[in-house]
């Protein structure tokens, strides 16, 4: 059994925290810890505001969301139809950013490598990029605290 949400909206910056937050109350059925909640919508703020920064030169055009729980495990992707990374494998080294003139890092791939289970990167120049991250969430929960 899975369950499956979309979204849309505009590759603007003030929706950066919608995002985090809609995939976070979407993937709260699992019962997440505070830990996975915050590096789930870590990830997803990251990879987001690549698609703004990256994809879409800091705005203009349309992020995609698909997320989908199949037992414990949530898979978010996250896509744009920006101008493409050439270089994949560049684009995931640490440090490495395409605006050293701003404020980046160059750190978003390894946050979303250390906080993720797993994730691919498909892209092509002048077409777009398409993230797909995986996370198990951990199903075994204390019973209840244990009065001494």
């Amino acid at each position: 059994m899975s369950d499956k949400m979309k979204i849309e909206f505009p590759a603007n910056s003030a929706y950066e925290s919608f995002a985090r937050v809609t995939v976070a109350a979407f993937i709260s059925r699992l019962d997440p810890t505070i830990v996975e909640i915050n590096e789930v919508k870590t990830s997803v703020s990251e990879a987001v505001t690549n698609s703004i920064i990256h994809g879409y030169d800091g705005g203009g055009g349309t992020i995609y969301i698909e997320c989908e729980i199949t037992g414990q495990t949530v898979t978010i992707i996250i896509a744009d139809k920006g101008k493409g990374i050439a270089d994949i494998n560049r684009a995931r080294t640490p440090l490495f950013t395409t605006n050293p003139d701003g404020e980046r890092s160059g750190m978003g791939f390894t946050v979303m490598e250390t906080f993720m289970d797993s994730v691919e990167v498909k892209s092509f120049p002048g077409v777009g990029t398409k993230l797909t991250m995986k996370k198990e969430i951990a199903a075994i929960k204390e019973e209840g605290a244990k009065c001494g």
